[in-house]
């Protein structure tokens, strides 16, 4: 495998606008991501922005950023644009696609992300952890994965993705990190697809893929970065990261 490791980022965001630029122990969110991302050391590492204070701020900080078109509809595709500008004739096999808002990720997360990709059958590769609270699990915000882990296995097929707290009965509940490792084809197909029904429903991209047949295998890790989607989040990831 030859992985590109992309971090979508725009200050359009709906729910917390200039969420990139947002401070975090003095520092701005996007690059504590994009030393999460450098730390991993899986290959080379660049943000898809689509404004031009964000690339200022990587490239002052040493960090390679692309510029895409500000009217694309989804991180997925200002990832695929990106990887497009960056490596045309393709010679990255695997696009990591890390979210802008998981200033906290560990390292090892982006590494471990890769493994279900050992297997052939697999066409995008996502993170899960164990949900830890009844609250975790109340939460929409929190998207959990259906997937079922055998004895002392560390991946498992997803079967479906949703803010329910599924599936129902005695067993664990699995947290959804929103970090992709595609396969080039797939991330290829995946953009030329329409908006599915159940990812309409849901607000949940990876529906798209499974429901154009494509195999998502998550990897298990211990624990849930924090992620940051409004106001409250923000608090509290300064409150968490100044401690630190």
């Amino acid at each position: 495998m030859n992985p590109l490791l992309l971090i979508p980022a725009r200050m359009a965001a709906t729910r917390l606008p200039g969420k990139p630029l947002a401070d975090i122990a003095g520092r701005p969110m996007i690059l504590h991501v994009l030393d999460r991302a450098r730390a991993a050391d899986i290959g080379p590492v660049a943000v898809a922005v689509c404004d031009e204070e964000v690339a200022a701020v990587v490239r002052a900080a040493g960090g390679m950023a692309v510029m895409t078109a500000p009217g694309l509809a989804s991180g997925s595709d200002r990832v695929h644009a990106a990887a497009r500008l960056l490596d045309l004739d393709g010679r990255h096999d695997i696009v990591v696609n890390l979210q802008g808002d998981l200033p906290s990720i560990a390292p090892g997360h982006l590494r471990a992300v890769l493994t279900p990709l050992a297997d052939a059958l697999c066409d995008i590769a996502t993170l899960v952890a164990p949900i830890t609270s009844p609250e975790e699990a109340r939460t929409p915000s929190v998207v959990k994965a259906a997937c079922d882990f055998a004895p002392d296995a560390e991946q498992a097929w997803a079967l479906y993705f949703s803010r329910a707290a599924i599936p129902w009965g005695e067993g664990p509940l699995w947290h959804h990190i929103g970090v992709y490792a595609w396969r080039r084809d797939a991330l290829d197909r995946f953009v030329t697809l329409p908006e599915s029904r159940l990812e309409r429903r849901e607000k949940l991209e990876q529906l798209r893929a499974m429901e154009a047949g494509m195999r998502i295998g998550c990897a298990r890790v211990a624990d849930a970065p924090f992620g940051i989607d409004t106001p409250a989040d923000l608090e509290r990831a300064r409150a968490r990261m100044a401690a630190a």
